[in-house]
């Protein structure tokens, strides 16, 4: 019985919305979050359960061998969610040190720890970017070869190579899921979908790569976290999950739809020169999880936009602080204008 989580990078979009949800779900659960706090971890994102007696947060950096060590050698920890990552391309193109550092030998410190201390579940969690780009036709599958086209998605792809060579090695309890682009309350605003409706609100220009061509299947965050959680629950060691919203779209029609919703005009949409690699197509099989995990996405891609759109709407006050602090800056020199 799993009684102790330790979830590292629960500050961030994703982390704070599973550590929501398995509060929410199981009262017998104990969280500790660990967090380095760099620029998209804001411990604002689970203001709401800081008073929680079931929950504790550590600032602390996961490619720390001494902090990781500290960590799991006084809190008997079951098991780990690692969610820490940097994670976005852009970023990883301007400057790789942060994503290997953090991504590979801070999943490297923590397999390592986990090892020492038997911890009794690991799951990594990673993305459908490690499987490179789909051409028109075709899903990925837990069996499609590894080829990432990114800074980004190559140190995730390393992080889950490691998972692998410890669950082969060692005999380790190391589980990976990978998902597909994720959408929901809580994302920072430089993914797409936060980033233009907080544009289109403030009548900014949305930037658009290339044609807007490339297409992303879609799920909502707490699909995702049900996801992870299931795989923490009931996966098999040494195997590899899938989890996508089937819900394909290209950029542009994101865009287009984002616009209607916001009752703004289309002349907000900016091309944009190309990302370098960017990726044409993203597309996931979800069988293997629909039959060993029992789980499948519920929320449907219309209402999810919808409830994510209010969400911003109603939270203008948290965009607002996140967009005049390190964001800004980074935003300034990519696409050469002040935000709002």
């Amino acid at each position: 019985m799993l009684k102790r989580i330790l979830v590292t990078g629960g500050c961030g979009f994703i982390g704070s919305n599973l550590i929501r949800h398995l509060l929410a779900t199981d009262r017998e659960l104990q969280i500790i979050n660990v967090d380095k706090l760099t620029y998209a971890g804001n411990p604002e994102n689970l203001a709401d359960v800081e008073n929680d007696s079931r929950y504790a947060f550590l600032r602390g950096d996961i490619a720390d061998s001494a902090f990781v060590e500290s960590v799991l050698a006084t809190s008997s920890i079951d098991a780990v969610i690692n969610l820490a990552a940097e994670s976005h391309v852009d970023r990883s193109i301007l400057d790789s040190g942060p994503f290997i550092q953090t991504n590979i030998v801070g999943t490297q410190t923590l397999l390592d720890a986990a090892r020492r201390h038997g911890i009794e579940r690991y799951v990594q969690v990673s993305t459908d970017e490690v499987y490179g780009s789909l051409g028109d036709a075709g899903f990925f599958t837990e069996e499609t070869p590894l080829a990432p086209n990114s800074p980004y998605s190559a140190s995730k792809a390393s992080a889950d190579l490691l998972v692998r060579a410890y669950c082969h090695t060692f005999g380790f309890p190391g589980i990976v899921t990978r998902c597909s682009n994720n959408y929901g309350p809580y994302q920072f605003p430089e993914k797409i979908i936060p980033l233009f409706i907080a544009n289109a609100l403030a009548d900014q220009p949305l930037p658009v790569y290339g044609k807007g061509e490339n297409i992303r299947d879609w799920i909502h965050v707490l699909d995702h976290c049900r996801g992870i959680e299931a795989a923490l629950r009931n996966g098999t060691p040494g195997e590899i999950y899938n989890f996508g919203g089937c819900c394909e779209l290209r950029n542009i029609d994101l865009t287009l739809t984002l616009l209607k919703s916001l009752g703004k005009p289309d002349s907000l949409i900016r091309y944009v020169a190309d990302r370098p690699g960017h990726d044409l197509r993203y597309a996931i099989d979800c069988t293997k999880a629909e039959k060993e995990l029992d789980w499948s996405p519920e929320v449907d891609f219309a209402t999810g936009l919808g409830e994510t759109i209010d969400w911003y709407r109603q939270h203008e006050g948290w965009v607002s602080r996140i967009r005049s602090g390190e964001y800004a800056r980074y935003y300034e020199q990519q696409y050469g204008r002040r935000l709002a």
